[in-house]
């Protein structure tokens, strides 16, 4: 039998799954234990709800939608995670409809306190699931999105605001100053201004 310190400490799927039906913090849950969810930045509220009405309007009357952090993706059989936005499609939930379990994409918004975790332990977790083909991983205290594509072997494309990227999983090209939207940081402060100038000199 374990020590009485360890069992106190272990709680089973099912009682983590009821917990998250009726707590008002968010806890990821690994292999037994939970770890309670920190706070977002508005930057970080930002860029989901941008990335959230763009995908959702384009994904209109298709198999595929996208949907927020409060859905839990299952990740092995005692691993349970909230990424910022994942996308499903004709997805068979689990027995538990907040749970999902074959996302074609996933999205984590990166901040100081998940920058290591987002791109170590959860990317590898997320790159065993088998139904999943990218990986975007977006700053908020800078613009740039990283997406990793199964197509390319999981290498790294970068993108900055005045490019396009795309979206392969669902065929959707978007440019990177929408999912900035509104966001406050140097990299989009720099980049509005030169807009500015620029439309200013065509006049």
């Amino acid at each position: 039998m374990p020590p009485l310190a360890h069992r106190l400490e272990h709680i089973s799927v099912m009682d983590y799954l009821a917990g998250e039906r009726e707590s008002e913090v968010k806890h990821e849950y690994i292999e037994g234990r939970v770890y309670a969810m920190a706070g977002a930045s508005l930057n970080h509220n930002r860029i989901t709800r941008n990335l959230s009405a763009l995908l959702w309007n384009a994904l209109q009357g298709q198999p595929c939608e996208p949907l927020t952090n409060d859905m839990l993706v299952k990740t092995a059989a005692e691993r349970f995670r909230y990424p910022d936005l994942m996308v499903v499609c004709n997805d068979d939930p689990s027995p538990d409809d907040s749970v999902r379990e074959s996302p074609i994409l996933l999205v984590e918004v990166l901040s100081a306190k998940t920058h290591r975790k987002d791109k170590t332990e959860k990317r590898a977790e997320y790159l065993a699931l088998p139904g999943l083909l990218e990986y975007v991983l977006i700053e908020q205290d800078i613009a740039e999105v990283v997406v990793q594509r199964r197509s390319e072997g999981w290498r790294s494309s970068y993108y900055y605001p005045g490019q396009q990227l795309t979206l392969e999983s669902i065929g959707l090209s978007l440019a990177v100053e929408a999912i900035y939207e509104r966001v406050e940081n140097e990299d989009m402060r720099v980049f509005l201004e030169q807009q500015q100038a620029e439309r200013m000199g065509e006049r």
